[in-house]
């Protein structure tokens, strides 16, 4: 009897060496593992992936890179495990993926409901920049010096003579023109014309159109030869910048979190909108811009 208690204190005291050199091996392992960062397949994404990506090397991390995930793919395969963080817009989260209306809202209370909405699907959020993607609508300079627009409600009462350009289907979407007749009121514009999404510039620059659709981060909105109307009345909430973050991800690699709130911080609207323009009007490799811009504000 007490050879066989002997054996089975031994044999506990192995399981406890055991569990004492196991679980510090499996963290290691985790911690080791490369950071996979994702990108959407746009530009503002992509270049803003890189720049993660960077900031996590320079960190100690090894880093996977995945660009050019689909929209409709990327949250999914990032609770997966299949990303581990990836750039995205608390408005993204709050109104594509838990189907909450933004409008209203603040910039600090849709980065709440974004973070608190994915919890449940093991993903979280870290500090959101100031640099916000949200909907907009411009026009050149010129015709809005012409007609003396500034805002939405100046469009609206000037919209007999503004040709807009759509891309076709900003006139039905729910919270893009309707939105606009239902607040401001009705804007009857002389013409709506929808054009392919990457040519809405071109053709306001041709003077085929005098107002497009926009996102506020668009690099063409830094070349000077557009103005961004205000949305006087707020009907578009706030799409500010955020990673997003598998949980076990980053309780793996607890350095992620820091490194990465550094890098959004300084990620203003205007700052985004300046990537933007070296990449996609001036024609710059979104890694070297990605490069230049993280050297000159981060390392």
């Amino acid at each position: 009897m007490k050879m066989k208690k002997v054996i089975a204190l031994s044999l506990l005291s192995l399981a406890g060496l055991l569990a004492g050199t196991t679980i510090p091996a499996i963290a290691s392992a985790a911690s080791s593992r490369p950071i996979i960062v994702g990108s959407k397949n746009v530009s503002e994404s992509k270049t803003v992936s890189e720049i993660y990506a960077l900031a996590l090397e320079h960190e100690g991390y090894k880093v996977t890179r995945k660009p050019n995930i689909s929209n409709n793919v990327i949250f999914s395969a990032t609770q997966k495990g299949e990303v581990d963080v990836y750039p995205d817009y608390t408005g993204t989260i709050v109104e594509a993926y838990l189907k909450k209306k933004g409008t209203g809202k603040s910039a600090s209370q849709m980065a709440k409901l974004a973070h608190d909405g994915i919890q449940k699907d093991g993903l979280t959020t870290f500090k959101y920049a100031p640099g916000d993607n949200r909907q907009g609508i411009a026009m050149p300079i010129n015709d809005a010096k012409k007609y003396h627009i500034t805002n939405l409600s100046e469009l609206q009462k000037n919209a007999k003579k503004i040709n807009f350009a759509s891309q076709g289907e900003f006139e039905k979407r729910a919270d893009a023109l309707p939105e606009m007749n239902k607040v401001y009121g009705k804007f009857d514009f002389k013409s709506i014309k929808d054009y392919d999404v990457n040519l809405l510039y071109k053709i306001m620059e041709q003077g085929k159109a005098q107002a497009a659709p926009v996102s506020t981060t668009d690099g063409q909105l830094a070349t000077g030869k557009f103005t961004l109307l205000k949305d006087n009345k707020n009907i578009w909430p706030p799409y500010n910048l955020v990673p997003v973050v598998n949980k076990k991800a980053a309780k793996s690699h607890p350095k992620m979190e820091q490194a990465l709130n550094k890098v959004d911080a300084k990620l203003t609207t205007k700052q985004l909108t300046n990537l933007n323009k070296k990449v996609n009007v001036n024609g710059q490799n979104y890694k070297t811009v990605a490069k230049n811009w993280y050297n000159q504000n981060i390392k």
